[in-house]
């Protein structure tokens, strides 16, 4: 598990935070850029419409030979047949996680300090490790304690699984998340609220290898 490999410096998160646009859409123009991994997080969208999304952008993932990981809902990601499940310090436990998806499932885990982020990588049965919010981010309702970069590059050097940042991540400080020491930065807002999400998407993987 220590050896995955997010295969992109940009892990963009696709979902309801916006909600003039469609996730399904989203997916499609973000896939087509090339990106190997995302996630769909859906937090204010019934069972339903859910599992009518997460099946649509599952398929879409097939087409452009992309894994697709389900936020908190290893009901839904188990059920489409997603390549795993992204779960929080509220949601269900990583290691129920684990045993209710098959074998070589991803299971990543949301930290918000360093103290959480040791004690999973220590204790749970993860693939990766996500860690902030990094910078302020509107993208979630009641956010954790902004982390900073120092936090990001003290977590970076403390974990012995791969590294996700997220939180208020853009073009403008994405390659100083990289250089912290992030293995991949999770993007929602800077693609999903953006006018054209398919140059936003082009001009973030640029930043980020810069």
């Amino acid at each position: 598990m220590i050896g995955f490999n997010f295969g992109s410096p940009i892990y963009p998160i696709v979902g309801d935070t916006n909600p003039e646009r469609d996730p399904v859409d989203l997916a499609q123009q973000v896939l087509g850029c090339g990106l190997p991994l995302i996630q769909l997080r859906l937090k204010s969208s019934p069972t339903g419409a859910f599992v009518k999304a997460a099946t649509a952008i599952q398929a879409l993932c097939v087409q452009y030979n992309a894994k697709l990981i389900i936020n908190d809902r290893a009901d839904i990601a188990k059920l489409i047949g997603a390549a795993g499940v992204h779960v929080g310090q509220d949601d269900l436990p990583p290691k129920t996680a684990r045993d209710l998806l098959p074998a070589g499932a991803i299971i990543g885990y949301s930290t918000h300090n360093l103290d959480q982020l040791v004690k999973a990588a220590r204790e749970e049965p993860l693939d990766y490790v996500a860690y902030g919010p990094i910078f302020p981010t509107e993208s979630k309702v009641d956010p954790d304690p902004t982390q900073g970069i120092d936090a990001l590059r003290a977590a970076a050097s403390s974990s012995p699984l791969p590294l996700v940042a997220i939180g208020g991540i853009s073009e403008n400080n994405v390659a100083q998340v990289l250089k912290a020491g992030a293995d991949t930065a999770a993007i929602i807002g800077a693609i999903g609220n953006a006018v054209d999400p398919v140059a936003a998407t082009e001009l973030m993987i640029t930043a980020a290898q810069s």
